[in-house]
């Protein structure tokens, strides 16, 4: 028989079932380990994590089948004009330094994603200090349809919003609407820069586990929306030391490994 090593022993028998429910909920094993240190004092690495999840798929287990793979996202390429000029900008040269210092909460991203065909979109908004991710559905992907749904999302945590930065679609031709509407200042970053909104794009590409490419968004519920909207917001993140988007958001704390 195969000898286990002793520094398995140290780890207490009731908290692999717990490992097991976290990984079940799309937390990596990174954000597992630094959870239980933070929340459990429990010392379990990620490596542990990863040897755990192999040995349940030799054993016909499922856990692999909720790590998240990473896929090589190709660029994109297209030319800036197609997407229309819009008019009265502020480039995102002009947003106040310390947004980009993380300091306070109230900066927000938003980007739309797409589904199926174009025909639908996600309306996708994330808080760059706490990574705190709202969500909602226009279709079609109209400026009208886009505002008035900023608005709906942002509306109860207006005393959270102070920026927002876009890039330069058409969908956000009513940003001065927008703007007045929620007391807040609109920013657009420079066309082919995805990196000055790199929280959205990295928020983009976990949303996109729950809605891949080419899904048709027209059935997508409330329900579903909200379901990967708890994922995002309660999965501790290591650059919050450990934290949840929602305990940064809301200077609350949330048992979430007992």
């Amino acid at each position: 028989m195969e000898r286990r090593p002793k520094a398995v022993c140290r780890i207490p028998a009731e908290t692999w079932p717990v490992v097991e429910k976290l990984l079940r909920q799309e937390w990596s094993p990174e954000q597992i380990s630094g959870r239980l240190k933070k929340e459990q004092k429990v010392g379990l690495s990620h490596e542990w994590i990863y040897q755990h999840v192999l040995a349940d798929k030799r054993t016909g287990g499922d856990l692999y089948k909720h790590l998240r793979c990473q896929k090589q996202r190709r660029k994109r390429y297209g030319t800036y004009n197609r997407r229309g000029k819009l008019l009265n900008c502020h480039s995102i040269e002009e947003r106040p330094a310390l947004v980009n210092h993380r300091k306070r909460l109230g900066d927000w991203e938003v980007d739309t994603m797409f589904g199926k065909d174009h025909k639908q979109a996600l309306v996708t908004l994330t808080e760059r200090k706490s990574r705190f991710t709202l969500l909602g559905k226009v279709s079609p992907r109209s400026a009208q349809a886009v505002q008035d749904q900023i608005y709906r999302l942002l509306f109860p945590v207006r005393d959270k919003v102070h920026t927002l930065t876009s890039d330069h679609g058409k969908e956000f031709a009513y940003h001065q609407q927008i703007a007045q509407l929620l007391h807040l200042k609109f920013y657009f970053a420079h066309p082919y820069a995805a990196w000055e909104r790199g929280t959205h794009e990295n928020t983009n590409g976990l949303l996109r586990q729950y809605f891949p490419k080419k899904h048709d968004l027209q059935p997508v519920s409330h329900k579903e929306m909200d379901y990967a909207m708890l994922r995002l917001n309660f999965r501790p993140r290591k650059s919050l030391r450990f934290k949840t988007p929602f305990e940064v958001f809301y200077h609350s704390s949330v048992a979430l490994t007992s």
